[in-house]
C-alpha cells in the first residue's frame, strides 16, 4: 500500500473508523480466508452470488480456522482479507489482536453446526468409541492403568488395550493440525470429554486451570496422531489407503463421501445429520464469519454477498447448503442473523470467547 494509504490507516485506527485510499483500484474482488469445514460451504455461496450479481465471485482460501482469523486480525484494508470463516468462535487473544491492529468494528455470524466425525474407510472395522476411549487413545498423558491418580506419558499403543472390544490394531488417528478449528473442537469436546470422566481430573479444572488444559486439551506427540494438513479430502484418501486408521473431519465430509467412509458412534450416537442437529451427538460444534465492517462499502459487494449467506434460501431447512451437509439453525437464530447483515450489528468484546 503506498503512504497516503499508510497514514489513513494510522490516522483512524485509534477510533475504530477507517478509510480506504484508491481502494476500487486496489481491489475489486471479496477475499475469504479460514476454516477447511466451513470452505466448501463459503465456496457454494461465493460461486451463487457470483452467477446471480455483477460483482466478482470471491475468492476464498483454506487455511484453517486459526490461520485464518491470524490474517484478518493483521489489520484493516486492501491488502487484508475481508472475511474469514471459523469452525469455532474467536477465541479471546484473538479478539485482542484484531483490536490492537485496527480491526475493531467486526460482525460475528453463526451460520450452521457441524459434527466432527471419527470415520474410518468403508472397508474398515465399525467402531463405537467413547470420549473417554479417544481422551486415552490420544493424550499426551494419562492416568496410570493401575489405578490412583498418577498421571505417566500415555503407553497405549492398540485399541483394544483400552477397551477389548476394539480392533487389535494400533492406534493411527490422522486429523488436522494445531491452526485448524476442528483441531481446536476436537480437543475440546472429545479429547476434554473424556478426560472429564475422571474425577480427578475434572476437579483439578478449579484448582489449576492452566495444568488441567495441559493435560485435557494436549494430544500425543509420539506417533498415534498423524497430522494431515488443513485438507479434509486428504483425510479420506488417507482412510481409503489404510483401511485400519481413523480419520476426524467435519460432518460434510462424510455426507459427500459416504461411498468410501463412514462415521464412528460416540459415547453410543451415531454421527448422524439429526442427531447433530437436536445437539445429542457429543462431539459438534457451531460454525462461525467474522467481517470486517471497515471494508464494507468499500470492497465491492460484501453486504450483497452477507445477504446471500444468510437468504433462507442458502441456510434455510431446504437451502441449497444442507445439500452440502451444513445442518442449519434454528429459525430464530436465522432471522438474528438476517437482522446482524440489516443492522451491521459489530460484536462488543463481551461476548463469550474462549
Amino acid at each position: 500500500m503506498d503512504k497516503k494509504f499508510c497514514a489513513v490507516t494510522a490516522a483512524v485506527i485509534a477510533t475504530g473508523a477507517f478509510a480506504f485510499a484508491g481502494a476500487a483500484s486496489a481491489r475489486d474482488q471479496i477475499n475469504i480466508v479460514g476454516s477447511s469445514t466451513v470452505f466448501p460451504f463459503a465456496t457454494s455461496v461465493a460461486e451463487k452470488f457470483g452467477n446471480k450479481t455483477k460483482f466478482k465471485t470471491p475468492k476464498v482460501e483454506s487455511t484453517g480456522s486459526g490461520g485464518g482469523l491470524k490474517l484478518f486480525c493483521k489489520g484493516v484494508g486492501a491488502n487484508t482479507p475481508d472475511i474469514t470463516n471459523a469452525s469455532r468462535r474467536m477465541k479471546a487473544k484473538e479478539w485482542v489482536k484484531c483490536q490492537a491492529n485496527g480491526v475493531k468494528a467486526i460482525i460475528e455470524f453463526k451460520v450452521g453446526f457441524d459434527g466432527i466425525i471419527l470415520g474410518t474407510a468403508k472397508s474398515g472395522p465399525k467402531l463405537a468409541l467413547s470420549r473417554k476411549t479417544l481422551f486415552l487413545a490420544l493424550a499426551k498423558v494419562v492416568p496410570d492403568p493401575k489405578g490412583g491418580e498418577k498421571l505417566i506419558p500415555n503407553p497405549y499403543k492398540t485399541w483394544s488395550e483400552i477397551d477389548p472390544s476394539l480392533p487389535k490394531s494400533k492406534i493411527e488417528v490422522i486429523g488436522p493440525p494445531p491452526t485448524s478449528g476442528t483441531r481446536d473442537a476436537f480437543e475440546e469436546l472429545a479429547i476434554e470429554g473424556g478426560c472429564k470422566k475422571f474425577g480427578f481430573l475434572k476437579a483439578m479444572k478449579k484448582k489449576d486451570k492452566k495444568a488441567y488444559k495441559k493435560i485435557c486439551r494436549h494430544i500425543r506427540e509420539d506417533g498415534p496422531y498423524v497430522e494431515a494438513g488443513e485438507n479434509d479430502n486428504l483425510i479420506v484418501s488417507k482412510l481409503e489407503a489404510n483401511p485400519k486408521a481413523v480419520g476426524v473431519f467435519g460432518f460434510s465430509f462424510l455426507d459427500q463421501n459416504r461411498s468410501k467412509i463412514k462415521g464412528a458412534s460416540v459415547d453410543g450416537v451415531s454421527p448422524t445429520f439429526e442427531k447433530i442437529a437436536d445437539g445429542s451427538y457429543p462431539v459438534s460444534r457451531s460454525l462461525f464469519f467474522y467481517v470486517k465492517k471497515a471494508h464494507i462499502g468499500v470492497i465491492p459487494g460484501i453486504k450483497g454477498f452477507l445477504a446471500e449467506w444468510t437468504a433462507t434460501s442458502t441456510l434455510g431447512e431446504d437451502g441449497y447448503l444442507i445439500d452440502k451437509g451444513l445442518i442449519p439453525l434454528p429459525k430464530a437464530d436465522q432471522k438474528a442473523a438476517k437482522a446482524k447483515v440489516a443492522d451491521l450489528i459489530v460484536m462488543t468484546g463481551k461476548e463469550k470467547l474462549h
